[in-house]
């Protein structure tokens, strides 16, 4: 794994833990989880604006074929 080791995990994770203490650990990974999961939806969902015509587009290019032909 990236040639990290099982020791060199827990020496970060006892920095960390000194670091933020015992109580905003909690925070920080629920944080962090929110971040990750609001990540994945913006990539999976589609975007919002749809530029794409709709019906009253089509009625209006229907009414100038008719006056037309």
């Amino acid at each position: 794994m990236f040639g990290i080791g099982t020791q060199e995990l827990l020496i970060i994770f006892i920095l960390i833990f000194v670091i933020f203490g015992a109580k905003r650990l909690p925070a920080l990974g629920s944080g962090l989880g929110k971040a990750i999961r609001n990540f994945k939806q913006g990539v999976s969902e589609p975007d919002e604006i749809d530029i794409t015509p709709g019906k009253e587009m089509k009625n209006e290019e229907t009414k100038t074929e008719n006056k037309e032909g």
